[in-house]
């Protein structure tokens, strides 16, 4: 199995789930008596709320080098809004950064679908680093919410879901968007926050929804075990 880095912390909850399905999903390939070799490097979050763009670079650059310096052979950031360093640190570096835009158009292409509607906070939905990749790379149409439901949802990211509040006035603020984003066309929703997954645990939508979060788990798995 190979060595895979994590960088968390933004959020710890997210970088929990990451941890814990990746063990149980390479455990129910190569049996529960082994593990894969992980390494966990946890950033504070106070990093990406102060919005400076080169500090955010300069950080994960360093925390990069710093997994590949102790052997790790790749890396997956535990968010989506990190992922804002890649073209950065990518080239930078000598092992291969997981990219969670990567296992979304897959995922997204394999189910035929064609338009999604984006949901996350104000950096993930308006930034190129995600929208990009699926337009470019799986030509696939973004939409992202609109005037105020924008600024609501990275309200709820940020002031909530990331500090591990799942309240119901969120859950029923994206549901709505969810129908919303149907009447605009989508055919599916990415759930572009690492914890929207778990505040729509169990929920039946109006589309089909794409966890980013278990895909990128996904592709992280298929690495260790080198499939």
């Amino acid at each position: 199995m190979k060595t895979l880095g994590l960088i968390g912390g933004t959020s710890w909850h997210a970088t929990v789930e990451y941890y814990s399905q990746i063990n149980q999903k390479v455990g129910d390939v190569i049996g529960k008596q082994a593990n894969p070799e992980l390494i966990i490097y946890s950033i504070n979050i106070e990093l990406m709320r102060e919005q400076n763009k080169e500090k955010i670079q300069a950080k994960y650059l360093e925390v990069s080098k710093k997994l590949q310096e102790v052997k790790a052979e790749g890396i997956i950031i535990c968010a989506n809004t990190p992922h804002m360093i890649y073209d950065y640190v990518q080239p930078k570096i000598d092992i291969p950064i997981l990219h969670i835009g990567v296992a979304t158009g897959r995922a997204a292409q394999d189910a035929g679908l064609k338009t999604l509607g984006l949901l996350g906070n104000k950096p993930t939905m308006t930034g190129k680093f995600i929208p990009s990749i699926l337009e470019n790379d799986f030509g696939i149409k973004i939409i992202i919410p609109e005037g105020e439901d924008l600024d609501q949802s990275h309200h709820y990211v940020s002031k909530e879901l990331t500090q591990g509040t799942f309240s119901q006035e969120a859950k029923a603020f994206y549901l709505k968007q969810i129908k919303e984003m149907k009447s605009r066309g989508a055919d599916g929703i990415i759930l572009g926050c690492t914890e929207l997954p778990l505040l729509l645990k169990d929920i039946k939508a109006d589309l089909p929804m794409l966890a980013t979060t278990d895909l990128h788990i996904e592709m992280a798995v298929n690495f260790i075990l080198d499939h």
